[in-house]
């Protein structure tokens, strides 16, 4: 396995193109863009400040970077290098930026969420929502791109809108949220052909759906009076909604009835012999005879594998019950591509990943990692995870085994975060200040190449 040095990087800020052919990496206040298969550079792009955030438009002809600390944000051309724009939100200042579907706005949400101010790239024309409401997942628009909900928050109420993304105008009467729910962040998906549909929670136990008319289709409440809904997760295939709570459960909800079909729980111990729990161990080094090299090799700590027999105990983390957002509770949920498998993490459990068999409705296959699991992301093509713990390592599963891979190069590689090409081929791994790419081999069993190139940016 061949390697040299690795890319420089700011802020975890890479990202594949939509259509997989580019990628894009920063570096303090340059842009650079590679081809993603020989990552030989095709357009190096200079801001104005220091990029703060990224983001392709979905057909992948424009990126745009957002300068929060100045309020700017600054778009580039792939087809056209020598065009770009620039907007300067003034003295209202720049919080969130992103991409509409269509590629052709961009939405800035202003200091104090004040308003959003939608820009057209096409038209130079400006529209301003009020109200949006300051929350984690505020925006959301449908997998067609024809509409945006909206959280809002006004008179000490919160609401929920639906606009009309080709012209911007609000589609139906605002919603508002039952009490109890101050502090309810928003998401929404479309589910098939059956119409779209908004889910939302609360740090008390609510989840709503509504119709795209406005009208009320379920409401779920597991329990009262507690921490309530942590994580919420629409199937690929829509079929199911899984939500995560602080009592260490996913609910699954089906999509005819909106009632539950079933509890997943996270026990510390695994005493059912058809699952199949995974241990990382270390693996011991091998002490040859003879000369000792000078200067000696960097030190690596390779791990493997290992089937634990059950019944198996699970490291658990006592959490400070005393403190705000205590580490208790399904904080990850994540469908694999064919919605055939759910994977979550337990945060009071926080060296497990649980894999879930979703079609018979059962705990398949737990990993336990030798540290905290920072993230993990499934191949959009097929069946396989990728996790990382912030080490210097890579964890990859499917159904036919797990494998535990060293990450090569000079120096260490905390890796802490990951995410994969539209293909699956390939998946880079990112630490704070660099990044490097792998592209996966095709054989049996699971396996990795790590592929870098000399790179100066």
């Amino acid at each position: 396995m061949n390697f040299s040095e690795v890319f420089r990087l700011s802020g975890l800020l890479c990202r594949f193109s939509p259509d997989g052919k580019y990628l894009a990496s920063c570096v303090q206040y340059r842009l650079v863009v590679r081809d993603a298969n020989s990552l030989q550079i095709l357009q190096l792009y200079t801001c104005l400040d220091q990029i703060q955030h990224v983001e392709w438009s979905a057909d992948s002809l424009f990126i745009l970077c957002a300068m929060y600390k100045r309020g700017l944000v600054q778009v580039w051309s792939l087809e056209q290098p020598e065009w770009h724009c620039k907007i300067d939100e003034g003295s209202a200042g720049l919080v969130a930026s992103c991409w509409s579907p269509d590629g052709r706005h961009i939405l800035n949400t202003t200091e104090f969420h004040l308003r959003i101010t939608v820009w057209s790239l096409c038209t130079k024309s400006v529209s301003y929502i009020k109200y949006p409401k300051a929350c984690q997942q505020g925006i959301t628009f449908t997998r067609d791109g024809r509409y945006m909900a909206l959280a809002e928050r006004r008179d000490c109420k919160d609401y929920v809108s639906v606009f009309v993304c080709s012209d911007w105008q609000l589609l139906r009467v605002r919603r508002s949220v039952p009490a109890g729910n101050a502090d309810t962040p928003l998401t929404g998906e479309e589910v098939g052909c059956r119409g779209c549909y908004l889910r939302f929670q609360g740090p008390l136990y609510k989840v709503l759906l509504y119709s795209l008319d406005g009208r009320l289709l379920s409401a779920f409440c597991a329990y009262e009076w507690s921490l309530g809904v942590k994580s919420v997760a629409w199937s690929p295939s829509s079929q199911f909604l899984a939500v995560g709570s602080y009592d260490g459960k996913v609910r699954i909800l089906n999509h005819v009835t909106w009632k539950m079909i079933t509890e997943l729980g996270h026990p510390a111990a695994i005493s059912n012999p058809k699952i199949v729990v995974y241990k990382e161990a270390q693996k011991s080094p091998k002490l040859g005879l003879g000369h000792l090299p000078f200067p000696p090799p960097r030190a690596t700590s390779e791990s493997k594998y290992e089937i634990a027999s059950v019944p198996a105990s699970l490291q658990t983390l006592k959490p400070l019950t005393d403190r705000a957002n205590p580490k208790i509770g399904v904080g990850m949920l994540a469908f694999s591509p064919d919605s055939y498998f759910l994977a979550t993490r337990n945060d009071n459990v926080p060296n497990a990943v649980w894999v879930w068999d979703m079609q018979k409705l059962r705990l398949f296959v737990v990993l336990e990692q030798l540290s905290p699991v920072r993230s993990f992301q499934w191949d959009p093509q097929q069946p396989r995870l990728a996790i990382c713990t912030g080490g210097s390592k890579v964890y990859l599963w499917s159904p036919a085994g797990c494998a535990s891979v060293q990450v090569p190069g000079e120096g260490d590689f905390p890796v802490l975060s990951l995410c994969w090409h539209c293909s699956g081929d390939s998946l880079a791994l990112l630490s704070k200040d660099h990044f490097c790419l792998c592209f996966l081999e095709t054989g049996e069993g699971v396996g990795l190449a790590v592929r870098q190139r000399d790179g100066h940016t």
